[in-house]
């Protein structure tokens, strides 16, 4: 079975049903951010594939860095984003607000075996290419990252400043 962040927050939200001898229904984490279920959020929302407007190519390499790191992009604009893995282990590529990287950063720390199944992350492993379509309805900025252990830290993200309209 594949160990993935929403199967994480499943199994959390079980056990404090349990604890606690509530009898709430409890959803996952992707449903929680509405980064998982097409509803918009603070970085924009899942695009569809039909509507990119433009496709951009994004190599991870071992040097800890996203190429290009800084994207610009209007506001309203579907990208599909190309992600390839040029390295010799394992990367991944999470938008989100910085606050939003920070608090999966934690998590990936203590489960750093944990897979991504949200349409605003990917993870490859060496020699893949993965993509991520996705609509950035707000101006301002969306980082994205690699949030796998050391990488972030090493210096692995990137900007992708959406102008207005």
């Amino acid at each position: 079975m594949k160990f993935t962040r929403s199967t994480f927050y499943r199994l959390l939200a079980a056990a404090a049903l349990t604890a606690s001898g509530a009898a709430m229904a409890a959803g996952n984490h992707a449903g929680g951010h509405g980064h998982g279920d097409g509803e918009e959020t603070a970085i924009g929302k899942p695009g569809v594939a039909a509507k990119a407007s433009r496709t951009i190519t994004i190599e991870m390499s071992d040097t800890m860095r996203f190429t290009p790191s800084n994207i610009q992009v209007k506001q309203g604009e579907t990208i599909r984003f190309i992600v390839k893995n040029a390295g010799k282990v394992k990367h991944e590529l999470s938008l989100g607000t910085e606050k939003e990287l920070l608090e999966h950063l934690e998590q990936m720390r203590k489960f750093p075996d944990m897979e991504h199944d949200e349409p605003g992350k990917v993870t490859l492993q060496p020699g893949k290419q993965g993509e991520i379509v996705w609509q950035f309805t707000k101006a301002g900025g969306v980082n994205f990252a690699c949030l796998i252990s050391g990488h972030y830290e090493a210096g692995m993200k990137g900007l992708v400043q959406v102008s207005k309209k």
